[in-house]
C-alpha cells in the first residue's frame, strides 16, 4: 500500500501523506511521494499540487527508527543527498505545490513544507527544527531554506534552541502564506488551488520557471555544505545516543563528541 494518496479534483490533484500514528517520512514516504510527482506530471491537464497529511499531523518528522540502520557518515549523507534532490525536485516543479499543514511539521516534516511554494497552516500547528534536542542536524535543506523565510536571527533562533513555533507565528514571520481554524485550512487552500487552476497552464509554468530564478547562486553549495555535514554529525558519539535517547523516551546525556 502507498504511504501516498492520490486524489484528483478537476485540474488539482491532492497527495496526501498516510504513514501512522504520526506521518513520519521514511525512505518508502520519499520514493511514494517521487512516484505521485512522476504520476502528477502523466496528468497533462493538472495546473497545481496540494499536499496534505493524513490524521493528526502533517508530518512530525523523519523517521527516526530508519536511521539505527544505517551504518556510516557516507550512508547518512546518501539519505540527505538524496532527499534534498526530491525537494529540489519539488520547488523547481512545473506547476505549483501548496502544503496544507494542521497538528504538527517538525524536522523532516518542516523541510518538507518549506520545498512546497505556498503553505496554508492550522493557526495551534507547531513548526519547527527540533535535530539538535537529538544530537543531529537538519539534512534536508533545513538549515538553508528556512532563513530565506524567516531571517537569519530567528532560524538560528529556531534551530539551536530546537523549540516550535504556533501557525499564528509562523504567519507572522513569512513562513506560511496563512494560518486559519483547523476546520478552515482544506477550504483555505482549495479555494486559492481553484484560482490558480482556472489560469492558463502555459502562464503558469513559464512563472514557476521565472520565480525559480531568484534563488541564490550559494543555494547549492549551501544544501550541499548541509550534506556533509549531516553525515560527518551522524557519526559522532553524541548522535547515537541522541537517537538512542529518543527512541527509549528518555533525556539523551550527550558527552560533546
Amino acid at each position: 500500500m502507498s504511504t501516498i494518496g492520490f486524489e484528483v479534483k478537476d485540474n488539482i490533484a491532492i497527495l496526501t501523506i498516510q504513514h501512522p500514528p504520526a506521518n513520519a517520512l521514511s525512505t518508502h514516504v520519499f520514493n511514494h511521494l517521487s512516484a505521485a510527482l512522476d504520476k502528477v506530471e502523466q496528468h497533462s491537464n493538472l495546473k497545481v499540487v496540494i499536499i496534505r497529511g493524513d490524521d493528526r499531523f502533517f508530518s512530525a518528522g523523519a523517521d527516526i527508527k530508519e536511521f539505527t540502520a544505517l551504518q556510516n557518515s557516507a550512508a547518512f549523507q546518501s539519505m540527505a543527498e538524496k532527499t534534498q534532490r526530491l525537494f529540489n525536485r519539488m520547488e523547481q516543479f512545473h506547476i505549483p505545490i501548496i502544503a496544507a499543514i494542521h497538528g504538527a511539521a517538525l524536522g523532516g516534516g518542516l523541510e518538507l513544507a518549506m520545498a512546497c511554494h505556498i503553505r496554508f497552516v492550522t493557526e495551534t500547528a507547531k513548526l519547527g527544527l527540533p535535530e539538535l534536542t537529538l544530537g543531529i542536524i537538519p539534512g534536508f535543506a533545513g538549515t538553508q531554506r528556512l532563513p530565506a523565510y524567516v531571517g537569519t536571527a530567528k532560524a538560528y533562533e529556531m534551530i539551536l534552541s530546537g523549540e516550535s513555533i504556533t501557525g499564528r507565528e509562523a504567519s507572522s514571520l513569512g513562513l506560511v502564506n496563512q494560518a486559519v481554524p483547523d476546520s478552515e485550512l482544506m477550504e483555505t487552500t482549495m479555494k486559492l488551488a481553484e484560482k490558480i487552476a482556472a489560469k492558463s497552464l502555459p502562464s503558469i509554468q513559464r512563472i514557476m520557471e521565472l520565480i525559480s530564478y531568484s534563488k541564490s547562486e550559494s543555494f547549492d553549495a549551501g544544501v550541499q555544505a548541509e550534506a556533509n555535514a549531516f553525515g560527518t554529525i551522524f557519526a559522532s558519539d553524541d548522535a547515537k545516543e541522541g537517537v538512542q535517547a529518543f527512541l527509549e523516551k528518555r533525556k539523551p546525556n550527550f558527552k560533546n563528541n
